[in-house]
């Protein structure tokens, strides 16, 4: 299930090709910027307007004017950036996304129609095809001791080697108002996981997540 063609609809984002590059989407973390930096000589210029230095905007994209773009960044077509969104940079941002008030960005791939539309942190992380996050729900992605990440599952642990890396969520999971992902943590295509969760690990796709050793299969 952690394969990133297993996760991920690879389809739906400009970086698909980038991203079959690797057994396991985490290990595309590292080159999000050069490949944001590489996509952006591919892009069709009648289409995409740059508005500052290495930050492409698609011209159906609206970008309301208190939200702060860093470079680099490419924002697809009929997103919407809402008031005082902060994108760090080193942004991928699909079509038909939503980028919320508030919401902070860094080092992600968001693939089309994804939401984050409230108070939301994503940072070194990837956001599969019409995923959603709840308001308040965030990824952490340093550990408190600064120690490399390690995923942990049912089966064995992964060493990552990765100081920073939040979550992979796969294609249409939702997440739940003011949950916490914390860094390592992995969600199969489809799954659910209830608000005020604090989520460690792998969860697989199709599941219900309700609370630590609470899951059940959906139907």
């Amino acid at each position: 299930m952690l394969e990133t063609n297993t996760l991920l609809s690879l389809e739906h984002t400009l970086a698909g090709d980038y991203l079959a590059g690797f057994e396991h989407p985490w290990e595309a973390l590292t080159g999000i910027k050069d490949e944001i930096l590489r996509l952006a000589g591919t892009l069709d210029r009648d289409e995409y307007e740059e508005i500052s230095p290495d930050v492409w905007v698609h011209k159906s994209a609206r970008i309301f004017p208190s939200a702060y773009i860093g470079a680099p960044c490419i924002i697809g077509r009929d997103t919407e950036v809402r008031q005082c969104a902060f994108i760090r940079g080193s942004a991928l941002i699909g079509e038909g996304c939503v980028i919320g008030n508030s919401v902070e960005v860094k080092n992600a791939i968001i693939f089309d129609g994804a939401q984050v539309p409230h108070f939301n942190y994503v940072g070194d992380s990837i956001l599969g095809y019409k995923a959603h996050m709840g308001a308040g729900a965030v990824t952490s992605n340093v550990k408190q001791d600064k120690t490399p990440i390690v995923i942990k599952n049912q089966f064995k642990n992964i060493e990552t080697g990765l100081k920073k890396f939040g979550a992979i969520l796969g294609d249409s999971v939702e997440i739940g108002c003011n949950c916490v992902l914390n860094p390592g943590t992995v969600i199969g295509r489809n799954s659910r996981v209830y608000p005020l969760s604090s989520v460690r690990g792998v969860i697989g796709e199709n599941i219900i997540y309700k609370g630590s050793g609470k899951v059940v299969k959906m139907r």
